[in-house]
């Protein structure tokens, strides 16, 4: 395995429909367009039962205001629940969404935060112009020949230093989702991974993991939230 200390110089775009040779980029926007109400009713008080959760955000929160602050991006934000939930904590949090009607949900709920429709696999962010990254439940969609581009467009927009959050189901398969929230037509891949292959490419892409929370172990479907900084 070779570590690298920064992301790669030039790093692929893979959200251009010439580059999306599979369509799997396109599939996942008209997805989530087409369940982003029924989603966000789902989701919009999500948290309330999820005590772990929560105090994974708080302590993100921390370290965030320990390393001074700044603008703090939650790509893949869906409809602004966990964008907003930062910004009560005191964080300076704008969401990312590939799909345009979750951003318009995030806008209506949240018209107190900024919300930008774009996509993981080419952040629309200057490099280093975020203090801290978040990106929860957002990466299960991505390919795993796509995923170390992206883990490199979040070390590009990171500061050296600066944390990052990322939530993902645990497991070793990929499967179809083709009916999703609300009974509504989907055709998105969900990819279930084991913590320490995420934390390998993590470290690959120029991030130190400092720590990892197992979720939901009584479930089916259990979660990992795993903790890492940018390396300069």
């Amino acid at each position: 395995m070779t570590q690298t200390g920064a992301a790669p110089e030039a790093l692929p775009s893979l959200g251009s429909p010439g580059e999306d040779a599979d369509g799997w980029l396109a599939d996942a926007r008209t997805s989530y367009d087409t369940v982003a109400e029924s989603y966000a009713d789902l989701m919009r008080d999500a948290l309330t039962g999820q005590p772990y959760l929560r105090a994974a955000l708080s302590l993100f929160a921390e370290q965030v205001h320990t390393a001074g602050g700044g603008p703090v991006a939650d790509v893949g934000c869906g409809p602004g629940n966990v964008t907003a939930h930062l910004h009560e904590l005191g964080v300076d949090t704008f969401g990312i969404d590939l799909s345009p009607a979750m951003i318009d949900v995030a806008r209506r709920d949240h018209p107190y935060l900024r919300f930008e429709v774009g996509s993981m696999t080419d952040l629309p962010l200057g490099d280093a112009s975020v203090a801290a990254l978040l990106a929860f439940w957002s990466l299960i969609h991505i390919p795993d020949h796509a995923v170390p581009a992206v883990l490199g467009h979040f070390h590009r927009v990171l500061r050296p230093g600066g944390p990052l959050l990322v939530g993902f189901h645990v497991g070793d398969e990929s499967r179809l989702k083709t009916e999703g929230y609300g009974g509504h037509p989907m055709r998105v891949h969900v990819h279930r991974r084991r913590p320490d292959r995420v934390a390998d490419w993590l470290t690959e892409a120029g991030f130190t993991v400092k720590a990892q929370l197992l979720l939901n172990l009584d479930q089916g479907f259990p979660g990992a939230v795993l903790f890492a900084t940018r390396r300069p």
